[in-house]
């Protein structure tokens, strides 16, 4: 058995004890990924775009110079220990982290510098797949459902539908609506922000323009959302709860987030003419 596949072997069978030490992360993670009204709920889509970034470069892997960092088994150590003080305590955000960190430190360790460098993006991009706290969702949601609703107030105002905000709530001649958190555009957040990040990786572009191209995302998701919430006030002044908030209020869903990634996208043809090629 030559040399680099005894390292891989090594790697990998590091990996599945890892996994198996990591157990009640799994759980509280997948617990979060299910959830009805999850933030989530594309958790489960991050290993496989890992996987198949790694599959993309499997010929630059094969190339990749294998070596040994002991750097790699003191961050593995590391994220060991604090993954265990998570677990006693619960803190399963950070023993998520603590995951990931010791997944690169098994690669510098039983594979080297060479392949770390390789393999940066598909093993950092798996802290997309880790749920923020509880406690930071909800003070995110009302901030954010609070800004929507202004906004979307001062617009109905404008185009000519005459609205009061009173906190989350938009009063309208012949209705209201409340702007509860799944409208608060958490959720369009976090996921536009990791497509933001997927299209930042592959687009032939500098570094800075992968910066604005990510911070993109922010002020589209907000747009959108904002977009979804007017078109629910208005057909539910117009036309009643019954068809505002039954299939429209789904369709309407589906429909700004298609409209968010067309945007995404546009930003990205703005930035790279020849739109997005893989590394």
């Amino acid at each position: 058995m030559d040399e680099k596949k005894k390292s891989l072997i090594q790697f990998l069978s590091s990996l599945a004890l890892l996994m198996i030490a990591y157990i009640p992360m799994f759980r509280w993670m997948i617990d979060r990924w299910v959830l009805p009204e999850s933030y989530y709920g594309h958790g489960m889509l991050i290993p496989l775009v890992s996987g198949y970034v790694l599959w993309q470069r499997k010929d630059a892997l094969k190339e990749a110079k294998i070596s040994s960092e002991f750097f790699g088994l003191i961050i593995v150590a590391g994220c060991l220990i604090t993954h265990l003080l998570c677990a006693l305590l619960k803190i399963y955000f950070v023993s998520g982290f603590s995951f990931v960190l010791a997944i690169f430190g098994l690669v510098l360790f039983f594979l080297g510098k060479d392949m770390a460098k390789k393999v940066i993006f598909p093993v950092f991009f798996l802290f997309a797949m880790i749920p923020l706290p509880l406690v930071l969702i909800s003070n995110l949601t009302v901030k954010l459902k609070l800004i929507a609703a202004q906004i979307a107030t001062l617009i109905l105002n404008n185009i000519g539908f005459p609205a009061v905000r009173d906190g989350s709530i938009i009063a309208m001649p012949n209705s209201y609506i409340a702007v509860e958190a799944p409208c608060s555009g958490l959720r369009s957040l976090i996921s536009l922000l990791t497509l933001g990040v997927v299209f930042a990786f592959a687009a032939k572009v500098s570094y800075l323009k992968k910066g604005v191209l990510l911070a993109a995302s922010v002020p589209i998701a907000m747009a959108t959302n904002v977009l979804r919430i007017i078109m629910l006030a208005t057909v539910n002044d117009l036309y009643g709860e019954k068809i505002a908030m039954g299939f429209f209020h789904d369709f309407s869903g589906f429909f700004v987030f298609a409209f968010a990634f067309a945007g995404l996208y546009i930003v990205v043809k703005a930035l790279e003419p020849k739109g997005i090629v893989n590394e």
